[in-house]
């Protein structure tokens, strides 16, 4: 079980019962009590939870509501969503664009996160506003129904208008030689210029979109700064990328 799975038991065990100890939390885990205060005390300082004497408590009412709501993304989403917190700094500027993996990274959000999220992604939009220190910019363009974001020249005109620390990609196809592909040509064009636009790329992708080839293409591998999988980062299936992307989490 890697980190990023114990996270997220530990996270619904808190759901279900608002606090628990680290011994009570090991056997539940089957782990030892010094990795499930390891784990407490990464996901304290990640804004996910509150240490207690003990153990580990809710933060707060806000966060146990976005723990509901984490409920309707499948666990391969919510731990991409966990490892891609460890990139989330005070301050930034991030492009979010379209898909349920960004839902999920957003719930899991610290619930005094302060950053400046740029966006299309319409679905995104009621997550995000439970959240008081987020600044929301949304873009503008032709509503795509089917993939719930913003998209077209109008979009991408927009997006030229900004420069982001960090650009949260979603992937519909991650392959080692085709690179990064998406299955709508303007879904594709809002991706290019996002990263264009962002100082630092970060793909989210699962396992299930490793070596899937859509027809329009994004980016090379090489265009990118970190992929992030629900893999295990030493994870053979992710042989073929090591040499081509920068960081793999």
């Amino acid at each position: 079980m890697i980190k990023e799975e114990r996270y997220e038991l530990i996270l619904k065990v808190l759901e279900n019962d608002g606090k628990a100890g680290y011994d009570d939390l090991a056997i539940k885990l089957g782990v030892s009590s010094d990795t499930v205060r390891r784990d407490i005390a990464q996901l304290n300082k990640m804004g996910i939870l509150s240490k207690i004497r003990g153990g580990a408590a809710v933060r707060s009412i806000l966060s146990f509501a976005f723990q509901d709501r984490a409920q309707e993304f499948n666990e391969e989403k919510n731990v991409i969503a966990l490892k891609v917190q460890q990139l989330i700094e005070s301050g930034q500027t991030i492009f979010m664009d379209g898909g349920t993996t960004n839902c999920a990274v957003a719930t899991h959000f610290p619930v005094d996160v302060n950053v400046r999220v740029i966006t299309n992604n319409i679905a995104l939009l009621p997550i995000l506003s439970r959240f008081p220190k987020i600044e929301i910019i949304v873009l503008g363009g032709v509503y795509f129904r089917e993939l719930e974001v913003n998209a077209g020249q109008l979009t991408c005109d927009n997006i030229a208008q900004y420069v982001a620390d960090l650009y949260l990609m979603g992937a519909c196809g991650v392959d080692h030689a085709m690179g990064i592909t998406a299955s709508l040509r303007e879904d594709g064009e809002t991706k290019q210029a996002m990263r264009c636009a962002a100082r630092k790329t970060v793909v989210l992708g699962s396992q299930k979109k490793l070596g899937i080839v859509e027809f329009f293409k994004v980016a090379d591998l090489s265009e990118v700064n970190v992929l992030v999988t629900d893999l295990p980062s030493t994870h053979h299936s992710l042989n073929p990328y090591r040499s081509l992307v920068p960081q793999i989490k």
